[in-house]
């Protein structure tokens, strides 16, 4: 059977009414999000930086976190000091940077050496890949410039493809997860053991707030928080917030982790000299002795803070905004409509 000619017109034209709706999310929140004189902790120094989509404290080296640039570059992981200044560059060999988003570390239990997680997982028209890819490499005992051997695991999404940005890893687990970037974004777990001979099946299993940049787990694994171009989301588990959190405005939100206590998080932008900002976490949003996560029960003052959370909508974008693009939605299928119904008569 051939194609009709209302599926040829959404087609040709949806991805466009897509493109319109996420200009719309990546407009600079109001002014008032953030406190004029809130400064950033410091700002990427190196030239080579130009595009900065993840971040990640290092498992290993004090003071040290990660960051990588976004599609069209070479698969290079930098480490920089909290002075912004470079402290080594990581070629991955047997990695290719198709579309760069997200990155996360861990701890590997049987060696105690630092793992770096890299996620080729961008897909801007939600299928023009196969599969996504994310790289494994073992973090260097020193911070020096150094080609790194990386191990590719390949995955797809069980329910069709996704664009995405987030990547985290529970510390607990070692388990991966991967939220998408949609209006409607959901998080996805991967496999509990990985393979490189085969494609890994990513299942859904929670929401996510809409058009998700970024997610990273706390240290102890005790929650979870998920990025938008607007604010931070933080959950204890999926679909259960505990808290949102005012993020600064950025040119570009695109990354999120947590600091190595799980009191604060730190939040960066693409762009060269791109500023990287500290956000203290509300105390029910800190990270807990690893005991206090056994059960999904909260004080009363985390669980009025959530129940408040929940009842303003875990979205992570003002209701304004949610209105602009239903209303952007809404135009970009009735003009598919009409050409569809001139096409067919």
């Amino acid at each position: 059977m051939g194609i009709s000619p209302v599926d040829r017109v959404k087609r040709a034209f949806w991805p466009a009414a897509c493109l319109l709706a996420v200009s719309v999310a990546v407009l600079p929140p109001p002014e008032s999000a953030h406190a004029d004189d809130d400064k950033p902790l410091f700002a990427i120094k190196d030239k080579r930086v130009t595009e900065s989509s993840g971040l990640a404290f290092s498992p290993t080296h004090k003071g040290v976190v990660y960051t990588h640039n976004d599609s069209g570059g070479s698969p290079t992981v930098y480490a920089v000091g909290l002075d912004g200044r470079t402290r080594a560059a990581f070629t991955l060999a047997g990695a290719v940077a198709r579309d760069w988003e997200a990155m996360a570390t861990s701890v590997d239990a049987k060696t105690g050496r630092g793992v770096l997680w890299i996620g080729d997982i961008g897909d801007n028209l939600d299928g023009a890949w196969s599969d996504i890819s994310v790289y494994k490499v073992v973090e260097p005992r020193t911070l020096a410039d150094a080609t790194l051997q990386a191990t590719r695991y390949r995955f797809r999404y069980k329910d069709g493809a996704r664009n995405a940005e987030g990547l985290m890893v529970d510390p607990r687990s070692g388990r991966l997860y991967v939220v998408s970037k949609e209006i409607d974004g959901s998080i996805y777990q991967a496999p509990a053991k990985l393979r490189t001979d085969r494609v890994n099946v990513l299942r859904r299993v929670g929401s996510a707030p809409i058009m998700a940049t970024d997610a990273a787990f706390a240290p102890d694994g005790s929650s979870f928080v998920i990025r938008t171009y607007f604010s931070a989301s933080v959950f204890r588990s999926p679909d259960h917030l505990i808290a949102h959190v005012t993020m600064p405005p950025l040119n570009q939100s695109e990354s999120v982790t947590y600091t190595p206590d799980g009191t604060a998080l730190l939040t960066g932008s693409e762009g060269e000299r791109s500023p990287v900002y500290e956000v203290p976490l509300p105390s029910e949003a800190r990270a807990r002795p690893a005991a206090a996560t056994r059960s999904p029960a909260a004080t009363p003052g985390a669980r009025n803070s959530a129940a408040a959370a929940e009842k303003a909508g875990d979205t992570g974008v003002p209701a304004s905004m949610i209105v602009l693009w239903v209303a952007v939605a809404a135009g970009a299928i009735g003009v598919i409509l009409v050409i569809a119904w001139r096409t067919a008569r």
